[in-house]
């Protein structure tokens, strides 16, 4: 069976979002398909192989951070302003167009920072609270269904772009090999979520 191509339901869409940077919904539209285009391309040769899907292969750390730098890429390509932040580990993910040498900087303040989590209302670590625009993609895979062939694509069932500050995240505790990382706190998440994007 080949694998079905998804898309986002354009009725799902918040009309009332905030969106900065000239960003339009069209262009998280956009972002959204190109990756769901390429996971069903890819899906479809590897089915015809008799292969896992991509995103059975995957482990969820690593499929996370491939559907991040994914919609990035895309969301840069897309929108009006916005370009990917070329600076090794550098924050944010998107920057403004001229607002940074060669618009590489390694902290800076003006663009989108992008995430993915399978965590319905967009809960996510970070490496550290910061004052940002932070832009939450909700993910879904079906990893349980059986037969396998009968699995539903990999699908965003939530997008979230808040406007959030130091003072909303809550430091997580890791011990001596852990990596210290920030998640919002309650006030914090609920801020984000207040400007929702799409919800399926």
């Amino acid at each position: 069976m080949a694998p079905i191509r998804n898309r986002l339901d354009p009725a799902k869409f918040n009309q009332a979002a905030t969106l900065p940077y000239e960003l339009r919904l069209e262009d998280f539209r956009l972002a959204v398909q190109d990756v769901y285009d390429f996971f069903h391309d890819v899906n479809t040769s590897l089915s015809i192989k008799g292969l896992e899907r991509l995103d059975e292969m995957l482990r969820p750390a690593i499929m996370s951070g491939v559907l991040s730098d994914m919609l990035t890429a895309s969301l840069a390509k897309h929108a009006r302003t916005l370009v990917v932040n070329p600076y090794f580990n550098g924050h944010p993910d998107l920057v403004v167009r001229g607002r940074y040498p060669a618009n590489a900087v390694k902290a800076g303040e003006w663009g989108v920072e992008v995430k993915t989590t399978r965590k319905a209302g967009g809960a996510v670590d970070t490496h550290g609270a910061r004052d940002q625009w932070m832009c939450v993609f909700v993910y879904a895979v079906d990893n349980t269904t059986e037969p396998a062939v009968e699995r539903r694509p990999m699908r965003f069932t939530e997008i979230y772009l808040g406007q959030v500050h130091v003072d909303d995240f809550r430091k997580n505790a890791r011990g001596e090999l852990g990596t210290r990382t920030a998640t919002l706190h309650a006030a914090g998440i609920a801020k984000l979520r207040q400007n929702w994007i799409y919800r399926a």
